[in-house]
């Protein structure tokens, strides 16, 4: 309590969408509350003592939610009050007015005290909340099992017929400290091949399995980026990992596929794809695709000279695909540090995708740039501006993920195909589109308990940056104090924030500290390119110096943490997302409604749970978070039946019946605004003007083979000339763009050097 200057405050008065109430703040060690009585009691009321009185609404603030605080004092001789304005991650905005500066000035100092200053994690809500039953009953921690998990894909520890097995390689995460402990590997890659493979693997985190599909065998596996660099560097154990992952649904090619790696000699197969056939699958659903989805299958199968199949004859042939997430440029110009992505002379066997799915600085921004247009809905009733929201550019982010994992899922479960995911570190947009995929590709994960296995899986065991993304923390920088009661209304232009955008006027300071983070031998920051000394280690090191593995420092009970605004990012907020324009396009596909996403994403920035407080498994682990915290799935769990789908139907499977199939596409053209979310009405926020998303072109960004490549950053191999007139068509069809955010109307990094930085920073 030492750090609440003041705990009560009365005759406060709040502003919330123009409308102003009377009532109490109260100030407690992790929350505050505003407590108001709607109408005071009629004479009537009185005269019937009887009548149940009116009870007390209250508005209750915890304050790791809290994204940006000003405080506005006032002399008393202006006959102004002093006012402190909220805004909170959920999209709640309001004002505090109150009769007394000092009281104001207390309560500020009381706010930023409890958010900004406490210095460790283990401060927060979390490890003091106690449930009441049922919730208490209820215990989250259990429903997750890995090793059941695998067993459902059919994937166990001797391997048996799926061709995959569990290594317990990691299991004292020192191998892969972001990784979980047991990893799903091919039956033929040896834990020595593994050793030598994560060397080639930005901290470590190489090729493993995450989806096992159950009819026809084909995977979706996830990695990060290879350290391939200018000088071309290449893994020989990398590639027949790769190849023996691209290969497990066909034991029989394994051989041919993964020869080249083994002898460091690449020999492209017959017309760039495996000469047999599986068999017809024409009685699979014929998934209807948009121009755009049409183009991008067309496009992947033309640089490989693949014949179009005659009829809808899917997975004839096997397109096996890297999907690299980030734009093109953006990936080539990381082999300015070492990085990079892989040489498709050394994986001849599949075709790389890139796709424009812009970093955590450009979604951090684009979000910014969404509060700029709402967060007056404290001060005025007034819908919010649509021309700013169109400007954002965030549901063309949403549109590129959902575009990227519907390419994705035809991939696996049209084309029979293999699909290999990764970014720069694999644990942002990695995780977006593995997860997103998997939804569309499997009904399980559609229903509630699925769906909290597949955030534990994919995003949790394999690992987030929770902690740096959400800024559980705080920062002094989202505190602002404006001692010019008769100025600004609207908050003042603070640091980069929830509801800052970071462009325009900063450009110059957002230069130099990205300069200062790449020089800073001394930035505590784990998530960087580089390990604490700020070199990276040269391919060929030992794991453990490849690893940079977040936070793998020993923590002393001295250190302090902060939040370092310029790594948090609505990341996990993309995906909820993308997952709400998947439920409502699809209403009886899903067991689970809009609220629960909504109360998942409040409860990422509560604190009131320990399931998001850490970065990965092991710092779960090595904090025991589940002996001192409570799961968030108690939460969902223990009032299941307010977040059921009435119009669910998911769990009737029928291939041949429309809406019934077992697979789901996004409609990429029919993205809206998640306005329950942003606090807002369909109307004010999907109503008439600009909307922001039509017009988003393909998120591919470039294709890439062995003997072919197109699109802006590539590798500068040509097109094969029998291709070149469709497949030259095609790509000005898909508006393949550069990188950078597509559509937006701000302009982005145009030479390498610039796209570089923002990569990095």
């Amino acid at each position: 309590m030492d750090k609440i200057r003041i705990s009560k405050v009365d005759d406060v008065q709040i502003l919330r969408r123009g409308i102003p109430l009377a009532g109490t703040l109260h100030l407690t060690q992790h929350h505050l509350i505003f407590s108001h009585t709607p109408d005071p009691p009629s004479p009537s009321d009185e005269a019937h003592p009887d009548r149940p009185k009116t009870k007390p609404r209250e508005l209750w603030i915890t304050y790791p939610i809290i994204s940006h605080c000003t405080f506005r004092p006032t002399p008393p001789a202006s006959g102004l009050s002093s006012s402190i304005r909220l805004r909170c991650r959920d999209f709640t905005f309001v004002t505090f007015h109150f009769a007394e500066d000092k009281a104001a000035r207390d309560v500020y100092d009381s706010i930023r005290a409890l958010t900004c200053k406490l210095g460790r994690i283990e401060k927060l809500y979390a490890f003091s909340y106690r449930p009441l039953p049922p919730e208490k009953d209820v215990n989250g921690w259990n429903l997750y099992d890995p090793a059941q998990e695998w067993r459902r894909m059919g994937v166990g520890d001797d391997g048996g017929d799926s061709g995959w097995r569990i290594t317990r390689i990691n299991m004292d995460y020192k191998f892969s400290p972001t990784y979980p402990a047991l990893l799903p590997v091919p039956t033929s890659i040896s834990d020595n091949v593994l050793n030598y493979a994560g060397k080639y693997r930005s901290r470590v985190r190489l090729p493993v399995l995450t989806y096992l599909h159950p009819i026809n065998n084909c995977t979706i596996t996830r990695s990060s980026q290879p350290l391939a660099g200018f000088r071309g560097n290449r893994s020989i154990q990398d590639e027949k990992l790769v190849g023996a992952i691209f290969a497990s649904s066909q034991p029989d090619r394994s051989t041919s596929l993964t020869s080249s790696a083994s002898s460091a000699i690449s020999t492209p197969m017959k017309d760039g794809s495996p000469e047999e056939s599986i068999e017809d699958v024409s009685a699979e659903p014929q998934a209807p695709t948009t121009d755009s989805e049409a183009l991008e299958d067309e496009l992947v199968s033309s640089i490989r000279g693949e014949a179009k199949p005659n009829g809808h004859v899917y997975g004839a042939q096997q397109s096996n695909l890297i999907v690299d997430a980030r734009p093109t440029v953006n990936a080539y110009a990381m082999q300015a540090v070492g990085l990079g992505s892989e040489n498709m002379d050394n994986y001849r066997f599949a075709t790389k995708a890139y796709l424009g799915i812009d970093n955590i600085h450009v979604m951090r921004d684009s979000l910014a740039k969404v509060v700029e247009a709402i967060k007056d809905s404290d001060i005025t009733p007034l819908p919010p501006n649509r021309e700013l929201l169109a400007r954002s550019g965030w549901l063309k982010h949403i549109s590129g993920l959902l575009d990227g994992a519907g390419l994705i899922a035809r991939q696996v479960g049209l084309r029979h195909s293999h699909v290999l995911i990764h970014c720069s570190d694999g644990w942002d947009r990695t995780s977006q589109l593995s997860a997103l995929s998997q939804l569309c590709l499997d009904p399980y994960y559609r229903t509630l308990e699925g769906f909290i296995v597949l955030v534990e899986k994919d995003w949790l065991s394999f690992g987030h940056m929770f902690r740096h993304r959400s800024g559980f923390l705080s920062s002094e920088k989202w505190f602002v104090t404006h001692n010019d009661g008769l100025g600004s209304q609207h908050g003042g232009v603070g640091p980069p924030t929830l509801g800052t955008s970071t462009s325009g006027g900063n450009a110059l300071e957002n230069a130099l500290l990205s300069a200062k983070g790449f020089f800073n031998k001394d930035n505590n920051s784990r998530d960087s390119l580089h390990d604490s000394d700020g070199e990276l280690p040269p391919y060929g090191d030992s794991p453990k110096s490849t690893s940079g593995a977040p936070s793998s420092r020993p923590r002393t009970t001295n250190d302090k943490e902060v939040t370092k605004v310029k790594e948090t990012s609505p990341v996990f907020h993309q995906f909820l997302d993308a997952t709400y324009q998947l439920l409502r396009q699809h209403p009886s596909r899903f067991e689970f409604n809009e609220r629960f996403l909504r109360r998942l994403l409040y409860h990422l920035y509560s604190c009131q749970y320990g399931t998001f407080l850490y970065n990965n498994e092991r710092e779960r682990v090595e904090a025991h978070v589940k002996d001192k915290t409570r799961s968030v799935w108690d939460y969902f769990l223990s009032r299941r039946a307010q977040f059921l789908n009435d119009a669910y139907a998911g769990d009737i499977i029928d291939e041949r019946t429309r809406g019934q199939e077992r697979m789901i596409f996004p409609r990429v053209s029919e993205v809206r605004w998640w306005h329950e979310a942003f606090g807002r009405s369909d109307e004010e926020m999907n109503g008439p003007g600009p909307a922001g998303a039509s017009g988003a072109g393909s998120v591919i960004t470039g294709v890439e083979t062995a003997d072919a490549a197109v699109g802006a950053g590539t590798s500068g191999k040509k097109a094969k000339k029998a291709e070149s007139g469709g497949f030259s068509a095609g790509m000005a069809k898909l508006r393949l763009s550069g990188g950078g955010s597509k559509g937006d109307n701000n302009k982005g990094p145009t030479t390498t050097r610039q796209v570089m930085e923002v990569e990095m920073q």
